[in-house]
């Protein structure tokens, strides 16, 4: 089966924890399908463009360069889920098949979980908090930066979900 060794979407190579590249066959013809766990950042990146332009380097050292549309597939990790149409089959004779009637899909989730995903590449997200103080912390954050907040915040939580959160 061919395996996939490296990605670009528009130049920039991104880092891939599984993926499954196959021939989809259907009533309507043949498409080359792409299905990539990415970190969230990445997903995010790329979520609402239509079209991608991609390199995919297989293992056997072949380069397919091609403009790939996005498809939404649920799943419980960050993934893109990535298509184009085939009309020349003879440069895919040696790739996985699935037909339309098939109950089986390539499975890119099996064996990776979320948190070995975000030891790779953790997104950060704005929170806004409204909390009540005594006065002299609060004047004391008052005079520090958002950046430094959101390392005194971050330490903070870390340190006390490492008390409380393990062994349970």
């Amino acid at each position: 089966m061919v395996k996939v060794k490296e990605v670009k979407i528009d130049g920039e190579s991104i880092y891939i924890f599984n993926s499954a590249i196959y021939i989809f066959e259907s009533s309507t013809g043949f498409t080359l399908e792409l299905d990539i766990i990415v970190s969230e950042i990445v997903e995010r990146k790329y979520r609402g463009e239509e079209n991608l332009i991609l390199e995919i380097e297989l293992h056997d050292g072949r380069v397919i360069n091609t403009i790939m549309h996005q498809k939404s597939l649920q799943g419980g990790l960050p993934q893109l889920n990535l298509y184009c149409e085939l009309n020349d089959m003879d440069d895919y004779q040696d790739f996985h098949y699935v037909n339309e009637n098939d109950l089986v899909f390539p499975n890119v989730e099996e064996g990776i979980t979320l948190e070995e995903i975000r030891k790779y590449e953790m997104p950060n997200e704005k929170v806004k908090l409204t909390l009540t103080l005594p006065i002299d912390q609060t004047e004391w954050l008052s005079k520090k930066n958002g950046r430094d907040l959101s390392g005194i915040f971050k330490e903070v939580i870390y340190d006390y979900w490492r008390k409380h959160h393990i062994g349970s």
